[in-house]
């Protein structure tokens, strides 16, 4: 099925059962624009409770609480996760703090910096140690922080909802597409690498930090993977992708090409 579409839909369930639930939510950039990046926001609702993944930047505030108050109260998030401090992941969070009751968890090394987006309860952000560590939802089930440090933030955590199998990857596996080619799901790993392996080659760390992140997330049980900006990697792409990032050179590896201002 030809999955290129002019525009994405503005939400989509990603898994549902009786008490659990993962909401997609995109924005579209103008055409012709290269003044924003495309971001996903992912919700996942357990027995009537929000977990809210990377709220995105301010631009995309209002569009996105419109969307989410289609599916649950504001109010009913718990807890608002930020995988690392860049404003298109976490530059809206003032205006979600006040609009719910809802904690942040961040890096414990962006404790302080989120504070400059404006934040004026800073008793609500709860620093991750650098290990990760569970958020264990009402129906039993958990929602993991992955620590993926360098991967492009020092400070980065990928995030796992163990009932639905679904990694919510921040960053790692991103894609920037072009006017016109956007697409929600991968289908064609090959096809789609050009719109990711030179991000991932410049913004990654190392080698040696990929294959690490790699190994943590094969001991996963992961069914999908929704990075922060682009396309979706369902089940049959997982290890497809897995693969070619454990053996992908970037970042430091290429330091002798980029203080050359050399392209690799």
């Amino acid at each position: 099925m030809d999955q290129k579409i002019t525009r994405v839909d503005e939400s989509k369930i990603l898994y549902e059962d009786d008490e659990h639930q993962v909401v997609w939510f995109g924005w579209e950039e103008q055409e012709g624009s290269d003044a924003f990046v495309q971001t996903n926001q992912c919700l996942v609702v357990n027995q009537d409770k929000g977990y809210f993944f990377d709220p995105g930047g301010t631009y995309v505030f209002h569009h996105v609480l419109e969307n989410i108050m289609r599916v649950i109260n504001p109010r009913q998030i718990r807890y608002l996760f930020a995988t690392h401090q860049d404003p298109d992941v976490c530059s809206s969070i003032p205006y979600w703090m006040k609009t719910t009751d809802a904690d942040l968890l961040i890096s414990r090394l962006w404790l302080h910096f989120v504070s400059h987006f404006g934040m004026e309860d800073i008793d609500r952000v709860m620093a991750v140690p650098d290990n990760g560590g569970r958020i264990t939802l009402d129906s039993g089930d958990y929602i993991a922080l992955i620590p993926a440090h360098f991967l492009h933030s020092e400070g980065n955590f990928s995030l796992y909802d163990s009932r639905s199998g679904i990694l919510f990857s921040g960053d790692i596996g991103a894609a920037i597409f072009p006017p016109n080619k956007r697409y929600m799901f991968v289908d064609d790993f090959d096809e789609h690498l050009q719109y990711m392996e030179g991000f991932h080659k410049r913004y990654m760390h190392s080698n040696q930090v990929c294959a690490k992140w790699v190994n943590l997330i094969r001991k996963l049980k992961v069914k999908m993977i929704v990075p922060q900006h682009g396309a979706i990697f369902p089940e049959d792409q997982v290890e497809r992708f897995l693969g070619w990032f454990s053996e992908l050179r970037c970042g430091g590896d290429y330091i002798d090409q980029i203080y050359r201002n050399e392209r690799f």
